[in-house]
C-alpha cells in the first residue's frame, strides 16, 4: 500500500514539473510563440470591445477624411481641391484593412523573440489601442498592408507580395520608407529582369487606383498624393517639439535629416544585402535538402511501423538516401541555423541512426530572420530621420520595435526600459522637450546597437570565409 502511493506521489510531481516546464516553454521558447499568438488575438478582442464601449470617442481627424470622401462621391476629381478642416488630401487612393494576425505571423515564422515580450509589449500600449481602436487613421491600415505583402514575400509569393505592397503605399506613403531594402531583396533574389516586372507590377496599380484623378488633373495627384515637400505644424510634432518653429519648419532643416538618412542608408545598405544574398543561398540549400529529410522520415515511419527489413530503399518518388556525409551537414547546418537565432537550451539531436522514431528535421524558418531585419531596419532609419512625427505615426514602427531589440545584445532588462521609455514619449501629450529629446535617445540607442551586433556579425563570417 505504501509503494503504490510512493509511486503515486512521484507520478504526480513528475506531472507536476511537466506542466511547469511546459509553461515555461510556452512564455520563453519562441517557437511556442503560434499558442501564445492565439492567446494574444483573443485577448485583443475583448480588450477592444471594453475600449469602445467604456473608453469614450474624441474626434481627431474623422471629420476631414469625411469631407474629403464627400468631396470625391460629390464629383471633384481635381486632387488639389480635396480638402478637409485639417487641410488638403494628400494620401494616395486606397483602401482599409486592419489584422494583427499577420504581424504575429511574423514573429512566428521568424522565430526569433519570446513570447512574452509581444504579449506584454502588445496588450499593455495605451497609445497603439489609441490609434487602432479609438480614431480613424489610415496609418495603421497602410502598415498592415505591408504586413500581409511581408507575408507573402516570405513564401516566395512575389507577385501577390508587390499587390499587397503597392496597395499599402496606395493607402499611405510611408510605406515607401521600405523600399529601399525592398529593391535590393528584389533585385537578389529575382534578377534585373523579374525585378522590373515586380516595380511594374506596383507601378501598374498606383495608376489603376490613381486613375480618376489623373485623367482629370494629373499634375495635382502627382504632388497631392506623393509630396515629398509637405511642410507638417509643429503642433503635432513628438520628436522636435525642442526646435523653434522657424527652425522646424526650414527647408535647409529637411535637407539636413533627408542627407543623414541618405547617409545612414549608405551605412546599413551593404550590411542588409549581405544578409539577402545568406537568405537567397539558403533558400536554395532548403529546397535542395527537404526533399531528402521528406524521404529519410518516410523511410524511418516506415520501419517504426514494424518492418523488418532496416535498410529498406525508398522507391516513392525516387527520393534518394541521406549518406553519412548528407547526415553530418544537416547536423552542423542545424547548429549554425540554432546560433543564429539565439537558442537557448540543450540541442536537439536532429539525425540519430540507432533510433528507429526519430524525426529528421531542420527549422529553415530561422532563414526567416535573414529577410525581416533588413526591412524593419530600413524602415526604422526612415523614422529615426523623419521631420516630424504625430502621434498616429507611432503604428508605422511600434509592431518591429521588439523584433529590432531583441536583434541587439543589449540585456534584456535594458530593452524593456527602452521600450517603456518610448511608450512614454508616445503618450505624452502634448509633447514637451523632455519626451522629444528622449525620443530620439531610444531611437539612436536601438540603431547604434544593431549597428554594433550586426557589423560584428558579418566581421566573423568574412573571416570565417
Amino acid at each position: 500500500m505504501g509503494g503504490r502511493n510512493k509511486f503515486q506521489d512521484i507520478t504526480h510531481n513528475l506531472r507536476k514539473f511537466i506542466r511547469f516546464t511546459y509553461l515555461k516553454e510556452l512564455v520563453l521558447n519562441p517557437s511556442k510563440l503560434p499558442f501564445t499568438a492565439f492567446v494574444i488575438i483573443v485577448a485583443e478582442l475583448i480588450l477592444n470591445i471594453l475600449i469602445v464601449e467604456k473608453v469614450p470617442y474624441t474626434e481627431i481627424d474623422w471629420k476631414a477624411y469625411m469631407q474629403e470622401c464627400e468631396g470625391f462621391l460629390n464629383g471633384t476629381l481635381d486632387y488639389s481641391k480635396l480638402r478637409g478642416d485639417t487641410g488638403p488630401l494628400v494620401y494616395p487612393a486606397g483602401i482599409y484593412l486592419l489584422q494583427l494576425y499577420f504581424v504575429l505571423r511574423i514573429y512566428i515564422k521568424t522565430n526569433k523573440v519570446p513570447p512574452y515580450v509581444l504579449l506584454i509589449t502588445i496588450l499593455t500600449s495605451y497609445r497603439i489601442h489609441s490609434i487602432h481602436v479609438l480614431r480613424l487613421f489610415n496609418d495603421p491600415i497602410a502598415v498592415l498592408f505591408l504586413y500581409i505583402s511581408l507575408n507573402y514575400f516570405l513564401e516566395s509569393k512575389w507577385s501577390l507580395g508587390s499587390i499587397f505592397y503597392s496597395l499599402g503605399v496606395s493607402i499611405k506613403m510611408n510605406i515607401l520608407l521600405y523600399a529601399p531594402a525592398l529593391f535590393f531583396f528584389y533585385l537578389i533574389n529575382l534578377g534585373l529582369k523579374e525585378t522590373v516586372k515586380q516595380i511594374f507590377l506596383c507601378g501598374i496599380i498606383q495608376i489603376f487606383l490613381g486613375l480618376p484623378f489623373l485623367l482629370v488633373a494629373p499634375v495635382s495627384y502627382l504632388r497631392g498624393s506623393f509630396d515629398l515637400g509637405r511642410v507638417f505644424n509643429h503642433t503635432w510634432t513628438v520628436n522636435y517639439r525642442f526646435l523653434d518653429v522657424k527652425i522646424f519648419e526650414n527647408p535647409y532643416f529637411h535637407l539636413t535629416l533627408f542627407s543623414i538618412h541618405i547617409l545612414l542608408l549608405i551605412i546599413f545598405l551593404p550590411m542588409c544585402v549581405k544578409y539577402f544574398k545568406s537568405y537567397c543561398r539558403l533558400e536554395y540549400v532548403q529546397k535542395q535538402v527537404q526533399p531528402q529529410i521528406d524521404a529519410k522520415n518516410i523511410e524511418t515511419k516506415k520501419r517504426f511501423r514494424g518492418k523488418k527489413d532496416n535498410k529498406i530503399k525508398l522507391q516513392e518518388n525516387n527520393e534518394e538516401k541521406l549518406t553519412k556525409d548528407q547526415e553530418q551537414f544537416l547536423n552542423s547546418f542545424q547548429t549554425i541555423l540554432q546560433k543564429a537565432s539565439n537558442k537557448n537550451g540543450k540541442k536537439k539531436k536532429v539525425l540519430n541512426e540507432q533510433d528507429d522514431d526519430v524525426h529528421y528535421s531542420i527549422n529553415f524558418d530561422v532563414i526567416s530572420q535573414l529577410f525581416i531585419l533588413p526591412m524593419f531596419l530600413i524602415n526604422f532609419i526612415g523614422i529615426v530621420c523623419a521631420r516630424s512625427l504625430h502621434y498616429q505615426f507611432y503604428s508605422w514602427y511600434f509592431h518591429s520595435l521588439p523584433y529590432l531589440l531583441w536583434s541587439t545584445n543589449i540585456s534584456v532588462v535594458v530593452r524593456f526600459l527602452i521600450l517603456a521609455l518610448i511608450e512614454f514619449c508616445w503618450n505624452t501629450y502634448p509633447s514637451t522637450n523632455f519626451t522629444s529629446v528622449m525620443l530620439h535617445i531610444c531611437h539612436v540607442t536601438i540603431l547604434y546597437n544593431i549597428y554594433k551586433k550586426t557589423s560584428a556579425e558579418l566581421n566573423m563570417v568574412s573571416k570565417m570565409n
